[in-house]
């Protein structure tokens, strides 16, 4: 079985620390270099019920999405839910490590994962890193569908393959609007709406789209924008990452065990939708520590 500091050298291979943006938290949180690796967690953010199936699991190395100390900080106290969480890791002997903005910008990355799970056919990069000669690397994607289908549809097929979040997927633009070119983003991207625009793609598909950069894109193009729960959009990139990890252990013969967690960590549990008929609208929650598959 490999020590932690070679898997953490092949993660680093996959997504290296350098091409993260200067302002992320990426790479090793905690763990002993030395510490023997025979089972990894992925998942998409690094709080207390997933540092818990970590320790159920006995895994000795947890890979997260989203950084546990993205700012400074000085204290990793356990009365804090960030020390508990790096005191439940280190009391178990379980390495964090993070993926980040690197993980965006690899190829394939975040948003490869992203275009897969929708059935994509990814094109390029929609916005690609300019020391990729290749034009393989950068944010976002630029997508294509096999047949033009209707936006209420596209909407649909989107709600069904991306994990159930209490928010589900909204749209906005017109629902018989043809849609066969599509960019996308996991995670936050409505700062890339300029690059979408110059793309000129039917569609675009996203996670937390505010109403003032949503109202001012609707408002300068026909683009169709596809607003999807963050943790959905970067859900995918975990099995993704696994199967990377897996190819790497097979081809040095460590035999790891590579766990992709189901647990639901979107922060949301209800929403309320409105009811043009009546003054109570219909309640529905979700248990945002559900450990069956996300669908």
């Amino acid at each position: 079985m490999p020590a932690l500091s070679e898997v953490i050298s092949a993660l680093d291979g996959l997504w290296p620390r350098e091409r993260a943006e200067q302002w992320d938290a990426v790479g090793t949180v905690c763990g002993d270099p030395g510490t023997e690796v025979t089972s990894v967690l992925f998942a998409v953010d690094p709080v207390q019920e997933i540092a818990g199936q970590a320790v159920e699991l006995g895994a000795q190395l947890l890979v997260t999405h989203h950084p546990l100390y993205l700012r400074g900080t000085t204290t990793v106290a356990a009365d804090t839910f960030k020390g508990r969480v790096v005191h439940t890791l280190i009391k178990h002997d379980i390495a964090l490590y993070v993926a980040h903005t690197n993980a965006d910008r690899a190829a394939p990355g975040v948003s490869d994962a992203l275009a897969g799970a929708l059935g994509l056919r990814v094109v390029g990069p929609l916005v690609p890193d300019p020391d990729d000669s290749q034009e393989r690397r950068g944010l976002g994607r630029i997508c294509e569908l096999d047949r033009p289908v209707p936006l209420e549809e596209f909407v649909r097929l989107a709600a069904e393959r991306l994990p159930a979040t209490v928010q589900g997927v909204r749209a906005a633009g017109d629902p018989a609007r043809p849609v066969r070119t599509v960019a996308v983003c996991g995670g936050s991207g409505d700062g890339l709406f300029d690059q979408v625009r110059a793309a000129g793609v039917d569609a675009y598909v996203t996670a937390d789209l505010r109403h003032h950069p949503a109202s001012e894109a609707r408002e300068q193009s026909p683009l169709a924008l596809v607003d999807a729960a963050h943790f959905a959009t970067e859900w995918p990139w975990c099995e993704q990452a696994a199967a990377q990890l897996d190819a790497i252990s097979d081809r040095h013969g460590w035999g790891l065990r590579t766990h992709v967690s189901r647990m639901v960590t979107d922060p949301w549990t209800a929403h309320a939708a409105s009811s043009p008929d009546s003054a109570r609208p219909a309640l529905s929650a979700a248990n945002s520590t559900t450990s069956g598959a996300p669908n």
